[in-house]
Parts: structure tokens; sequence; C-alpha cells
């Protein structure tokens, strides 16, 4: 396993739409374990492929408390309700955003053992499915914000050098 390099706008790997994988191979389970621990080790909720440079439909969920989920050629098939979320994005750092998004999702996908699998998510968990969907779509959730004011830049702390 190892860490990626998260891809950040402009690269156009965030903007095309994702392959379909077609076959579940050892070169996607590696996908899948370097997504996992590239997730974790810049602390994100989710990570979809593109954002690691491999524009294939593959995504990875953990929920805090919850368990990995891996998605591949994952789809809504189903959505309800409507809810204003702040958003951000590994791959457009130093903003956070006001979007909408479902109140719950039903998707369809094939797991990494490419059983099918059907989830179904509210609050956190259906803002995370639409997001990483939206990746392997190529739409970033600063394509949903409905007005320049509604984008916010993030205040960092001072590096060491700067102090």
């Amino acid at each position: 396993m190892a860490v990626r390099p998260i891809r950040f706008v402009p690269d156009p790997v965030l903007r095309q739409k994702a392959k379909k994988v077609t076959s579940i191979d050892s070169s996607i389970q590696r996908l899948v374990d370097d997504m996992i621990e590239t997730m974790r080790a810049v602390s994100g909720v989710g990570l979809a492929a593109p954002q690691v440079g491999v524009p294939l439909r593959v995504a990875v969920i953990e929920i805090p408390g919850g368990e990995v989920i891996v998605l591949i050629n994952p789809e809504v098939i189903k959505r309800e309700g409507e809810r204003v979320v702040e958003e951000a994005c590994l791959s457009v750092p130093g903003y956070r955003g006001e979007i909408k998004r479902s109140a719950w999702v039903k998707v369809k996908a094939r797991d990494r053992h490419g059983r099918n699998v059907r989830l179904k998510g509210e609050e956190l968990l259906a803002q995370a499915l639409e997001h990483e969907i939206d990746h392997l779509d190529g739409t970033l959730y600063i394509d949903r914000v409905e007005s320049p004011d509604k984008l916010q830049k993030l205040v960092s702390e001072p590096s060491q050098e700067e102090l």
C-alpha cells in the first residue's frame, strides 16, 4: 500500500468523466488499498480515483466511526429531499462552500470483490456518496456553489516561517 499524491484543481483529470471498471483485478485491488491509505493519511471522509490521477469509477468512503465503503462503478439510483450543507474537498484546498445535497440517496455499485451492492445513505453518508460520485463524473462541489458569496476561503494558521 502507498499514499498517492492528491490532484488539485485545475488538474484536467478532475474534470474527466471516469471510465467504468471492466475487471476487478489485482491492479484495482492495489488502487483501492492505496486510496484507503491516502484518504486516511490526509484525514478525508472519501476519495475518488481521479483525485489520485486515475480516471476510473472507483471511490472509497469512511465516515467517522464507520467501516470503509468501497464502490466500483457506483450510480445514484434514487434520491430524496434536499438540505444545505457545508462542503470542502481535498482537491480544492483552502476553501469550503455551501451547497445543496440530497437528504438521502440510494446507490448501486460493486464492492471490491465484484459483488453487487446497494447502499442507502442519509446526512453525512449521503453527502459523501454524492460528492464522490460527482468526482467520477468530472464535477466538483465548487460547480454546485450557487454564488461566490457561498464559497469561503479558509484562514490557515501561520507557519513557523511566517511567525
